[in-house]
């Protein structure tokens, strides 16, 4: 009998799971049927593949090799089932997109606006999550595109500079406030004395404020955290407090004044990541040109 792909997926399952139990239960079938199916495949393929034998259920050496394969083949194989229904004159197709949270307040709508104008058959996917987790959904091809920061990338990453990301501290646009920032750029040994609120820990961004102002030898005042862009939007437009963002989202909220710093926050640069070598679909390659002809109409720097 030669291996079939459900055997292929049984196998991933259990090994994910370490249990036929659970397998059994996100496969939705029973687990005798699983079990005999697993037998199955280690009689095709001549070698035992699961050690039985202890609490939890582990890949023996020869499934350890078994299942690296098998992701690969079913990835391929899904790779090519995008490639048939992919059609080149975009009427239809699916675009699986990932960006680091920060560019939903800015970059995320117009892109899919653009997007959607040009090509409504399209149906896109998209997902936040940290940086690293989209190059590791990249490489295991759960998407196929990432927008994200440069830096150094894993093996099997190619990245695409797109344009080149501002910061500056951000007030409300109220001017009559007694505690308002001046227009003239803030040395930013003042921010010492000054209360902030910021993005929280788990964004990339916070992380290059505090590098920023470790550098400089300044700790403010951390008033509020917030986990999402939006939220830190509403409570800088609504209190006194001042807070870091990109230049491009101060842009889009007239209720925000900016305030350059001296010296400046460093910029970062924005890419568009792929795995090397993806197929890349007819859907991918029309949100690419998208987003550069976008980047170059909002005029954002160069990368």
């Amino acid at each position: 009998m030669a291996p079939e792909l459900r055997h292929l997926r049984y196998l991933i399952a259990v090994a994910e799971h370490g249990s036929f139990t659970r397998a059994a239960e996100e496969l939705r079938i029973s687990q005798p049927t699983l079990s005999q199916q697993v037998k199955q495949l280690e009689r095709a393929v001549g070698a035992q593949l699961l050690d039985r034998t202890g609490r939890a259920v582990r890949l023996t050496d020869a499934g350890a090799t078994y299942v690296q394969y098998a992701r690969g083949a079913l990835r391929d194989l899904a790779a090519a089932e995008r490639a048939v229904l992919d059609l080149a004159d975009l009427s239809r197709g699916r675009l699986r997109l990932a960006l680091t949270p920060t560019f939903t307040a800015y970059l995320t709508g117009p892109l899919l606006a653009a997007l959607q104008r040009a090509h409504p058959g399209i149906t896109v996917d998209v997902r936040e999550m940290p940086q690293d987790r989209i190059e590791a959904g990249l490489l295991a091809d759960d998407h196929d595109l990432g927008i994200a920061f440069g830096g150094p990338h894993p093996p099997g990453i190619a990245a695409e500079p797109l344009f080149t990301e501002t910061l500056g501290l951000v007030t409300a646009a109220d001017a009559d406030r007694a505690d308002a920032v001046p227009a003239a750029p803030l040395p930013v040994r003042e921010l010492a004395g000054r209360r902030l609120a910021l993005l929280s820990g788990d964004f990339a961004t916070r992380a290059h404020v505090d590098a920023y102002l470790a550098a400089h030898g300044v700790r403010p005042h951390i008033a509020v955290e917030a986990n999402s862009v939006q939220a830190l939007t509403e409570i800088v437009r609504r209190t006194p407090l001042a807070t870091v963002l990109p230049d491009a989202v101060t842009d889009d909220h007239p209720q925000l004044r900016p305030i350059p710093l001296e010296p400046p926050l460093p910029s970062r640069a924005v890419t568009l990541l792929r795995r090397t070598g993806a197929y890349e679909s007819a859907a991918a390659r029309a949100f690419t040109a998208l987003a550069r002809e976008l980047v170059r109409s909002r005029g954002y720097r160069p990368a």
